[in-house]
């Protein structure tokens, strides 16, 4: 492994924890994505305009992307502060969640990722046929080991 892509997940803290002492054993480099659904993004364009209008000034598109990895950051730097990690964050936006896989692998490629960390959530078939399921869409899609960690 020399480039890991681990998936923020406020529900997978753990697995994010695992992907970091994993990448440092091995002295590989980390990125963690951010993925953030249009609707979310909207959201917070929405709440940034407001500011703006108030302070007169401008908040483009990176300075929303930038809060969902501010929010990533944040919570991961204390489990990374204590090892020899090489690591950064990333963000992106998705559809939905139903598009989080297609999202996921983008990122995997830009970055040159070869093995990803995300975790997944137990659905029964009929979950999975109306909604997806974004761990085995990438398990299936991804050319490179995954890690999934189920909740």
């Amino acid at each position: 492994m020399d480039e890991a892509l681990a998936v923020y997940d406020e529900d997978g803290m753990e697995l994010l924890a695992e992907a970091g002492e994993l990448a440092a054993g091995v002295d590989a480099h980390l990125t963690v994505l951010a993925p953030m659904t249009e609707e979310e993004f909207d959201e917070v364009a929405e709440t940034l305009d407001a500011v703006a209008s108030a302070e007169h000034t401008d908040y483009g598109n990176e300075t929303v992307l930038g809060a969902a990895k501010q929010e990533a950051r944040e919570a991961v730097r204390d489990r990374y502060n204590d090892l020899d990690l090489d690591w950064d964050v990333t963000g992106t936006v998705i559809a939905d969640e139903g598009a989080a896989a297609d999202g996921i692998l983008e990122t995997a490629t830009q970055v040159g990722a070869d093995h990803v960390f995300l975790s997944g959530r137990q659905r029964s078939p009929a979950g999975k046929a109306v909604f997806g399921d974004r761990a085995q869409a990438v398990i299936l899609n991804f050319d490179g080991p995954v890690t999934t960690l189920l909740e």
